[in-house]
């Protein structure tokens, strides 16, 4: 933080004197607010998160859209990476940058993991940056990113498209022996559905990523990225700086694609967790490498679950058992330090996820007992704040309707730098039905 920070004796006294109400309704106060948040971080964060409470709030991911607009025509914003598949995401970025693909129709089935594709805001978010495009400079045009790994709960994409991406590169400079070392790995690689089996996120069994032939890719692998690093700079002068490093990423993501591939087929009590870890841990490099990129442009603003973007570990209670691990915005904490910085969302009330009135003492409750429908506050990490009313803070009841739904804990000052709480929020335009 940029300013001393106040000493409170109260949770009342804190929000009474700190909250920033504004109305989406109302853009000048939202410009307002907006405007106040960022000062108060100063001007040391390259990446600032936002997070979801849960998918399928749409007014968040309206929040999102305009907050992202202002933050790129007023405070210096080059990027913005959403949560989605990194590889998937460059046919997006092509598409705002005027190359590729004619139409968003023509890229939503293959710019997008799991399903966002499919979101109104997210296209109306895309084509905005595409209009903003048109008349921006080649310097000063914005780009658009997917962070996540190519995985899901369900479905893990073979590692063949990151593993063609870098020897596609590499081709471009020549020589026999990598055509022999691309035949080499489409003979290991084999079969993209004995990656892509579903039946192997709950059966290892059904897993391929520890065969003869996948731990032979790994190898395979690991010698690419020997001779991206080995070569680089003979690759950067004849290509650019860009296209190697992001060789070098895909090289990279595709590298942890193929651990998380071994990890699947693993029998082991820790196995879940493992995985969660490994996707929030390739989360983090790719924003380190995101946040690289822009660095000379601008800075990136990540929208993700509150999940992902939070500084502490994440509990998840799967039945009787309960799953911890890192999430990317702790591995961002330690790589970035006070260039990171972290706004957590809440909700009231939202009867289309099932989500009814916040339980009187929890903090929504409290976030939203003043009359303005949207507040921005700082937590300070904390500091300043009375430490008994956090601890005894009730926490609210789950939705009903959305298992994505995570409410607000008294870890919440700690993990976020700022909440932002909405009163309500709709359903997603587009999204999936609820079960």
């Amino acid at each position: 933080m940029s300013h001393h920070i106040p000493v409170y004796t109260t949770l009342d006294d804190w929000m009474k004197q700190e909250a920033i109400p504004f109305s989406m309704d109302a853009p000048e106060t939202f410009r307002i607010a907006v405007d106040r948040l960022i000062v108060s971080l100063g001007n040391s964060v390259d990446l600032l998160g936002f997070g979801e409470a849960l998918h399928g709030g749409e007014d968040i991911l309206i929040l999102r859209n305009r907050l992202f607009q202002h933050l790129v025509e007023a405070h210096g914003y080059s990027a913005i990476a959403i949560e989605s598949s990194f590889p998937r995401a460059r046919v997006v970025n092509d598409y705002i940058a005027d190359r590729g693909p004619a139409s968003y129709e023509a890229l939503q089935d293959i710019g997008f993991s799991y399903g966002f594709q499919g979101l109104d805001a997210n296209r109306e978010l895309v084509e905005w940056m595409r209009q903003y495009n048109a008349s921006a400079s080649p310097r000063t045009q914005l780009r658009f990113y997917g962070f996540d790994s190519p995985t899901s709960a369900v479905n893990t994409d073979s590692p063949r498209h990151t593993l063609h991406f870098v020897l596609d590169y590499l081709a471009l400079f020549g020589g026999d022996s990598g055509q022999q070392r691309r035949e080499r790995i489409d003979a290991l690689l084999g079969a993209d559905a004995d990656w892509e089996n579903p039946a192997a996120s709950m059966d290892p069994t059904q897993a391929v990523g520890l065969s003869a032939g996948a731990t032979a890719l790994r190898v395979e692998t690991e010698d690419l990225i020997s001779e991206l690093h080995i070569r680089r700079p003979e690759l950067i002068a004849r290509s650019d700086a860009d296209q190697y490093w992001e060789a070098l990423q895909y090289a990279s993501v595709a590298r942890q694609l193929l651990n998380y591939h071994a990890v699947l087929a693993r029998q082991a009590d820790e196995r879940l967790a493992e995985l969660l870890g490994i996707r929030d841990a390739m989360m983090a490099d790719n924003l380190a490498y995101i946040v690289a990129r822009e660095c000379s442009r601008g800075k990136v603003l990540v929208f993700a679950h509150n999940s992902h973007l939070q500084r502490g570990k994440v509990q998840w209670q799967l039945g009787a058992q309960v799953i911890e691990w890192w999430p990317a915005g702790a591995h961002l904490n330690e790589i970035f330090g006070a260039h990171y910085a972290v706004i957590g969302s809440g909700v009231g009330v939202s009867e289309a996820n099932g989500i009814g009135q916040p339980e009187v003492g929890t903090l929504e409750a409290l976030l939203t007992s003043l009359p303005d429908p949207a507040l921005f506050i700082p937590t300070y990490q904390g500091e300043g704040l009375p430490i008994a009313d956090i601890a005894s803070l009730p926490r609210r009841s789950d939705s009903t309707k959305n298992p994505h739904y995570f409410p607000f804990t008294p870890a919440s000052f700690t993990n976020f730098d700022w909440l932002v709480m909405l009163d309500s929020t709709a359903y997603t335009r587009g999204g999936l039905p609820l079960p």
